[in-house]
């Protein structure tokens, strides 16, 4: 069954569909643009600018994000967007009809593009609060992860994947190189209960709290029943990619608070809630790691949160 298809058999708002046609144009132009890599397509490498976040944009980071920006002023259903490489929200004035804002980071991982490893596009999408065909204020943007009325990832890697969840269960899509559709391959898929996985970059052992210090050195402890280790490490850095190994597979995910960065590192809006978003659909938790992430009423649109997300077990030993 095709992507449009399996949302409209679950009743999926018109306006709703139109945003996901988007996604999915928008994602076929830049999975072409990334299998191109290397042969000619001038994408490899950085832009020279930075981000609000004084990170160092790299080409396709902005290539992405005009890409997205452009499907979605089309599809009328959306009225604004923010985005990772975006200061501000953008609102499309011919658009003010639209009923959704979304929050998108439209290449995740791309530090990883030079070299190979797979990278994605992490989306949340909103009901706005403002009245339609009213100009978008702050509120529209700083709603609470709760809110979200859909959300999901597109994966490029071997294949290319969307995995996504419009509050009744998390789907995935693959994309179909011949019919250029996407089609369903996993409907409702769930987080085992307990995992194989934990994802944690331990370089930063050190500037963990003495929780998470625990939980660490317990993966490393924790045994079955024959004596063999139960979990076992594995950490990419592109946090879609190791989110949908955890997902498949079983597992956590932890970017902590640290020293240097006391706040977190990943952004709440559009990377850290539509994941956990995603997450309890399948049955798995997110969490900042004192509480369910998608109860944080966030005051900044780049705010910055630690982020534990996973398998019920292991989040439960996580957080204690």
């Amino acid at each position: 069954m095709e992507l449009k298809e399996h949302l409209r058999a679950a009743n999926a708002e018109a306006g709703l569909i139109k945003i996901f046609e988007a996604i999915e144009q928008a994602s076929k132009v830049v999975q072409s643009e990334v299998c191109r890599a290397g042969l000619g397509a001038d994408i490899y490498g950085a832009k020279g600018s930075e981000n609000i976040q004084g990170e160092e944009q790299q080409k396709l980071d902005v290539y992405a994000d005009e890409c997205f920006i452009k499907e979605f002023r089309a599809s009328g259903a959306v009225a604004g967007m923010a985005s990772e490489e975006q200061d501000n929200a953008l609102q499309f004035d011919a658009s003010l009809e639209g009923e959704y804002v979304i929050m998108i980071d439209p290449l995740d991982g791309s530090s990883n593009i030079d070299v190979n490893v797979a990278i994605g596009t992490i989306f949340a999408i909103y009901k706005r609060i403002s009245p339609v065909g009213s100009p978008l204020n702050d509120a529209d943007f700083l709603q609470a992860g709760k809110h979200q009325v859909a959300a999901g990832y597109v994966n490029y890697s071997v294949s290319t994947q969307i995995v996504c969840s419009i509050g009744k269960g998390t789907h995935i899509y693959t994309l179909d190189p011949k019919s250029k559709d996407y089609h369903l391959i996993k409907e409702s898929i769930q987080f085992p209960a307990d995992g194989k996985v934990y994802s944690i970059n331990e370089v930063n052992l050190d500037d963990f709290d003495e929780n998470l210090k625990r939980y660490a050195q317990h993966c490393k402890d924790k045994r079955k029943a024959d004596g063999k280790r139960m979990y076992t490490g594995r950490y990419i850095g592109s946090l879609v990619a190791d989110f949908h190994r955890n997902l498949i597979k079983g597992g956590i995910y932890v970017y902590p608070a640290t020293k240097d960065s006391p706040k977190g590192k990943l952004r709440l809006l559009y990377e850290c809630n539509p994941m956990a978003f995603l997450a309890v659909n399948a049955g798995g938790k997110g969490s900042d790691g004192r509480q369910n992430i998608l109860e944080i009423e966030p005051t900044e649109l780049h705010q910055r949160c630690p982020f534990y997300v996973g398998s019920p077990v292991m989040m439960d030993e996580a957080i204690g």
